[in-house]
């Protein structure tokens, strides 16, 4: 029997317990282990690689989601929403039936031969196919109609739910699945406005990932793969156009030789966490092959037609991905605005369980996410359990706070509590609850 041993090796014992750290602290924060404990979402065999998200992690799934959509409109971005399944003969003309077959799921994958039962293989020009990704028909809403150079640059946005048919072992919780979410879009523009797009791409990226708690990013230009689709002359031309137009934003960057898409070149964005892990979150392609592969024009200023360039770009990435990442970077401790449950009102005696109704009734009309809890229960047995469920305030309501108007406020990770008057509760927890770009 073969075992596979890995190994690591480091320049100074400094460094190896480093790294030894940085594994145990991982293992305490693996995302899989702690949504279990705040109950957040499950995987089984009969759906591999696709999430059941339960109630609290699709509270984050939402609170994610709409933060996303505001940036966006404030952005300039107009969302669109596109089919699941389309046709073969779309993939075909995108280069990805060629490129990317085995990971999509064709349906369906076998058509019978009416003549001798021989089943048709894929390829076939009936066969459908569950996307991948939503470039191809962002693009048919882009042809839909004719586009002047006055349209541009027109910015498509699409939480588009797709599926790849990853290999069974590469499937990891919410970091590697078949079914995701992107928070996907893309910008038909000009050659001249490639820069602008770019720069303005940038600026919002750093905008999401200062607000999300991530302040180290390290930025790779990847270049053409040796499979690629166009001429080498097209990826010249695109490569020295991302380059040049990220340098114009002021940030640093590295070569990621061959490590580009098939039909474009890249940026990724990668980013640190609290333990000091790279993630490959954000990504900007700039491609010229494919709007001339789909036949993407506009009329030009000067009356003839064009290609469009097209910006593919998520920041995210994918949302099951990026909650997978929050997770383990924050170890659980969600920011109050994502938080499934931001406060929980929990009584010492059954004597003030009427005051802890009134509590969470004027916390609920402030617009916080709220939990009672009423059993008959020791308030220090209430206590952990709600702070493994990772719950970012407590607040204790005995029969002295219910007379006096108070509260004793325990917040997540401190021993510490303090008396707060009502009012005084509900406004720093309602303030503490706002999304970043509300404030």
């Amino acid at each position: 029997m073969l075992q596979r041993i890995y190994g690591t090796c480091w320049a100074t014992d400094a460094d190896l317990k480093a790294y030894l750290t940085m594994v145990e602290e991982a293992e305490k924060r693996d995302h899989r282990k702690i949504g279990q404990e705040m109950d957040l979402y499950h995987f089984q065999p009969e759906a591999q690689g696709s999430v059941f998200w339960h109630p609290k992690g699709f509270v984050i799934y939402n609170q994610l989601e709409a933060y996303i959509r505001r940036r966006l409109n404030a952005s300039g971005y107009r969302e669109v929403k596109t089919p699941q399944l389309m046709a073969s003969k779309f993939w075909e003309q995108s280069g990805h039936w060629g490129k990317y077959r085995e990971n999509m799921f064709v349906v369906p994958d076998e058509i019978p031969n009416t003549e001798d039962d021989a089943p048709v293989l894929s390829g076939d020009a009936d066969l459908m196919a569950i996307k991948p990704m939503n470039c191809p028909a962002h693009v048919q809403i882009f042809n839909q109609g004719i586009k002047s150079y006055r349209d541009l640059p027109m910015r498509m946005a699409e939480f588009g739910c797709c599926h790849r048919n990853e290999p069974h072992g590469a499937l990891h919780g919410l970091m590697r699945v078949r079914q995701m979410t992107q928070d996907d879009a893309h910008i038909f523009c000009t050659e001249e406005q490639i820069q602008s797009e770019t720069e303005h791409f940038v600026n919002l990226l750093y905008a999401v990932y200062e607000d999300m708690g991530f302040s180290d990013v390290v930025i790779k230009l990847a270049t053409r793969p040796e499979n690629f689709g166009g001429t080498i002359e097209r990826w010249d031309a695109a490569e020295k156009a991302l380059g040049d137009a990220l340098r114009a934003t002021g940030h640093d960057f590295v070569i990621a030789e061959g490590e580009g898409a098939f039909y474009a070149p890249k940026l990724e964005f990668h980013l640190k966490d609290a333990i000091g892990r790279s993630w490959q979150v954000g990504t900007l392609q700039l491609d010229y092959v494919l709007p001339e592969r789909l036949d993407a024009t506009y009329v030009a200023e000067d009356g003839s037609r064009k290609y469009a360039v097209m910006l593919h770009r998520a920041i995210l990435g994918t949302l099951e991905r990026f909650i997978g990442i929050m997770i383990e970077s924050c170890a659980g401790k969600m920011p109050m605005w994502l938080a499934p449950v931001q406060a929980v009102v929990a009584t010492i005696t059954s004597d003030a369980d009427a005051y802890a109704v009134k509590v969470a009734e004027e916390l609920r009309a402030a617009g916080l996410r709220v939990e009672l809890d009423l059993r008959n229960e020791k308030i220090n047995y209430k206590v952990r359990e709600h702070s493994v469920g990772k719950v970012p305030a407590i607040l204790v309501a005995g029969k002295r706070e219910a007379e006096e108007g108070t509260l004793s406020v325990r917040r997540l990770g401190s021993q510490d509590q303090k008396t707060m008057a009502l009012a005084d509760v509900v406004k720093a927890l309602a303030d503490e609850a706002t999304p970043p770009d509300l404030k």
